[in-house]
């Protein structure tokens, strides 16, 4: 049994969760999307037995972290993949960049469910194309796809879809029916399809690749996976983008090498082999862990009028509806820092249907998940006097 509940130190390590705060001690950092455990003892010990070499040049990837990538997805994924479809990149952000890019020319439109993830407008509105929002629709905090909505929005000049699988921030795992939605909407409409599965490995219920469900979208597709978020390690920038078809891989991979940040730093070989071969059982109680403290706070949200939360599927990110307090966004975000203490993501950096929510990190200890529900009780009951 792995200890989650130990409190990790992390200040004045220049993270960037908490060392933003340093100069405040009553600040109670849940915002960026990385966890405050400590890493499971295999990828330590990789770290050091690397770092033990003395030497950090230029580094390669071994056909073992092919071969562990490969056994990661079949395993934990039931999808079977090639090494030759594998793209090795610094992380998903700039993937998705690129993805776009690869797939849409300058005036081309993008389109994407919101409220989503910020980067994806910036993957799109950066590099000269255009946004199509198709906005969820929002059920009592559970979010499903509006195809209909899908249908009217669309023109000819839309080339790609951009789909987060699993949903951050709505924290939903989509069905096999609503997979299927979305594929047999791009084949209508001739589209490519790039998927952020970054938080694939992070669900409370069986999580379907994009690609298993809809095969025939699979020479038209973008699969970006990573180990980051299911390890905790957005500081080794190692991302696996999974891309089929030839013709489209080498178009994307023209474009990465053009910037000249394909290569993996010295430790990236060592310590993903580590995660991806060792480190099962420690993400199992991971999970299980995480959905507890998910289970625990939406109970309490739901209890401190007017706040409101849906129990996600799958991610660490709690998506709370704050819209009940009657507060600009500015002011929302000066409610939970000045009178709660607490860091949270304003909503409005997932889009304008993220206007009244906030997002909170649940991948920490669950005394930091308890001190943050006592802050927020105690910070709207002053509201009320």
């Amino acid at each position: 049994m792995y200890d989650f509940d130990k409190k990790y130190d992390r200040k004045g390590s220049e993270c960037v969760k908490w060392d933003v705060y340093a100069n405040q001690d009553e600040m109670l950092p849940m915002w960026i999307a990385d966890m405050d455990f400590e890493a499971p003892a295999p990828i330590y010990e990789a770290f050091v037995k690397r770092a033990n070499h003395h030497v950090y040049a230029y580094s390669k990837l071994s056909e073992q972290y092919y071969q562990a990538v490969i056994d990661w997805m079949k395993r934990r994924h039931n999808f079977e993949i090639e090494k030759d479809w594998i793209v090795f990149t610094p992380g998903v952000v700039i993937a998705l960049t690129l993805g776009v890019q690869a797939v849409t020319e300058p005036g081309e439109e993008v389109m994407i469910l919101s409220p989503v993830y910020g980067p994806f407008r910036g993957a799109t509105t950066a590099c000269g194309r255009k946004l199509i929002e198709s906005p969820l629709v929002n059920k009592d905090g559970y979010y499903t796809i509006d195809f209909d909505d899908m249908e009217k929005r669309i023109t000819p000049n839309t080339k790609a879809f951009m789909l987060c699988s699993p949903h951050n921030p709505v924290g939903r795992v989509w069905t096999v029916e609503e997979l299927k939605g979305i594929g047999d909407f791009c084949m209508k409409h001739n589209l490519y399809l790039i998927a952020d599965e970054i938080h694939n490995d992070l669900v409370f219920k069986e999580h379907h690749v994009f690609t298993n469900v809809c095969p025939e979208m699979a020479d038209k597709t973008i699969l970006c996976t990573a180990p980051s978020k299911t390890f905790n390690l957005a500081g080794l920038q190692a991302s696996n983008i999974i891309i089929k078809d030839e013709e489209l891989r080498n178009k994307f991979k023209t474009l990465l090498g053009n910037l000249h940040v394909g290569s993996a730093n010295a430790f990236v070989d060592s310590v993903v082999i580590a995660a991806y071969t060792q480190c099962d059982q420690w993400l199992d109680e991971l999970n299980v862990y995480i959905q507890n403290n998910m289970h625990y706070f939406a109970k309490e949200i739901n209890s401190i009028a007017p706040l409101k939360m849906w129990d996600p599927e799958g991610t660490y990110l709690a998506w709370v509806d704050c819209r009940g307090l009657n507060m600009t966004d500015d002011e929302l975000t000066a409610f939970f820092k000045e009178k709660c203490h607490l860091a949270f993501n304003a909503g409005t950096f997932f889009g304008p249907e993220g206007s009244g929510f906030v997002r909170a990190n649940m991948a920490c200890p669950r005394a930091y998940v308890e001190e943050a529900v006592k802050r927020i009780r105690e910070g709207v009951a002053t509201l009320n006097k």
